[in-house]
């Protein structure tokens, strides 16, 4: 991964690209133009580190559909836009699709180096968020077909004997699975597990699989238990 934080400049005006590049380096900062955003796509790495100042209206593709190209790639960095065509609609609909500032090109130097800022701790945030979930997915993947139906009951806080019933097993083969579960993840208590499915994004996954059963089966109506699996 790259060390150090890049500003990647997108304007289809060679004029303000050279001079919002000169004033960026000479506040610290790393800096790459570019003139299209077809061509910052194209080039994009994915470890490139830092964010993107971008133009709203440019020919061929524009800021807006840039962002949209950017959201859907390996390295969605965050973007801040920079635009002297700034309208509220256009504004609303970039902020809504995770642009962290939209501001216009007559803004003060001071708002467009602190919204910099942010999308570069925003970066950085957002990076170590992926990884850990990258970190998780991978471990999740190594738990067996089965052990991952046992899990996707176990984190809807259901007792053993109702997954056991659940997914038509004994008892005791459910006990065995939930130990290769905790074994594999180095993760003991639900809650535990519950957080983890969380970082990883597996919650709406394992929710959907506790849900199904196999056709004609009725889970039976749950009647008040003593605490314990």
């Amino acid at each position: 991964m790259s060390a150090t934080p890049v500003v990647y400049v997108l304007d289809d005006d060679r004029s303000f690209l050279t001079a919002i590049a000169r004033l960026l380096r000479a506040s610290g900062y790393a800096v790459r133009t570019f003139s299209s955003g077809a061509d910052l796509l194209l080039s994009l790495q994915e470890d490139w580190t830092g964010c993107i100042l971008a133009d709203l209206r440019m020919p061929g593709m524009s800021g807006l559909e840039f962002q949209e190209a950017l959201s859907r790639s390996e390295n969605p960095l965050p973007v801040v836009f920079l635009s002297g065509h700034g309208d509220v609609p256009t504004t609303v609909r970039a902020l809504k699709n995770g642009a962290e500032d939209f501001l216009t090109k007559r803004a003060t130097w001071e708002d467009i180096l602190a919204a910099v800022e942010r999308a570069i701790v925003r970066d950085a945030r957002e990076r170590e968020e992926r990884a850990r979930r990258l970190m998780a997915r991978a471990r999740f993947d190594r738990l067996t077909k089965r052990e991952r139906e046992v899990l996707a009951h176990v984190v809807q806080g259901r007792l053993n004997k109702q997954i056991a019933w659940d997914l038509s097993i004994h008892e005791r083969t459910v006990k065995l699975h939930r130990t290769g579960i905790t074994t594999k993840l180095g993760i003991a208590s639900v809650a535990e597990l519950t957080r983890w499915a969380q970082d990883a994004g597996l919650l709406t996954e394992l929710d959907a699989a506790a849900r199904h059963l196999p056709e004609g089966k009725q889970r039976p109506p749950e009647r008040p238990e003593a605490a314990g699996t």
